[in-house]
């Protein structure tokens, strides 16, 4: 049997480094490889060319399985709007070049390598308030609208996708919300249930293990329930 290998884009953070300690406790992988900006080779998710000369690295190695655990929801100095007179040009495009551009470049440099027959994988982490049917609220206009944009480069990618490999899964994946930096500044917000990334990681494993092709191009929660667009 050739080796397995699992690929976390993001391994550093909360949830990356989480998904990539369960994958190694597992027995489904024989090679989990954690990539962030000080890995060997390195992955930068703004710099198209560490994306490229990663996958370039581990092009003999045809993984099954890629995930994209990185995302941006605020900084030490800039959160997400909750008006229109915050909208800031500059802000609005970095929250585009991480959360959306960012995996699709993965995904343009990544998908070429996994194996060319078979089950494969390819999953980003979303968020459910990138859904424009299900958005009740407003606000948090960059961060909606870029995770917006994920989904639709995920559905279009997993088209393009099945015609090449008829048994890949392309999919969007939301954790809920999890005790991370990402979600620190949103404590104080009783209204959603919190996990420890460890547990955000086993239910996103699970939800994984569970997809068939015909589930490519959809965007699934923790729980296993579909995010309608």
């Amino acid at each position: 049997m050739p080796e397995r290998t699992a690929v976390i884009i993001g391994a550093r953070g909360g949830i990356g480094a989480a998904l990539a300690d369960a994958l190694e406790t597992g027995a489904e992988y024989d090679r989990v490889v954690r990539l962030h900006r000080g890995s060997a080779p390195p992955v930068d998710i703004l710099d198209e060319a560490s994306i490229a000369a990663a996958a370039s690295s581990l092009a003999d190695t045809a993984p099954q399985l890629v995930i994209v655990a990185t995302g941006l929801l605020h900084t030490a100095d800039k959160g997400p709007e909750k008006s229109l007179r915050e909208l800031d040009p500059d802000w609005m495009m970095q929250n585009y070049r991480i959360n959306a551009v960012g995996p699709a470049l993965v995904a343009k440099h990544f998908l070429p390598i996994m194996a060319k027959q078979g089950p494969i994988c390819f999953a980003a982490l979303s968020a459910r308030v990138g859904s424009i049917s299900d958005n009740r609220l407003g606000g948090w206009h960059s961060y909606r609208a870029s995770k917006s944009a994920l989904n639709m480069f995920l559905r279009n990618i997993a088209i393009e996708w099945q015609r090449k490999n008829a048994q890949s899964i392309v999919v969007g994946l939301h954790p809920g919300t999890v005790e991370t930096q990402l979600s620190a500044p949103f404590k104080g917000n009783p209204a959603h249930e919190r996990f420890a990334p460890t547990r955000a990681a086993a239910d996103m494993l699970s939800v994984l293990k569970g997809l068939k092709p015909e589930h490519s191009g959809q965007i699934f929660a923790y729980d296993g329930s579909i995010i309608a667009p």
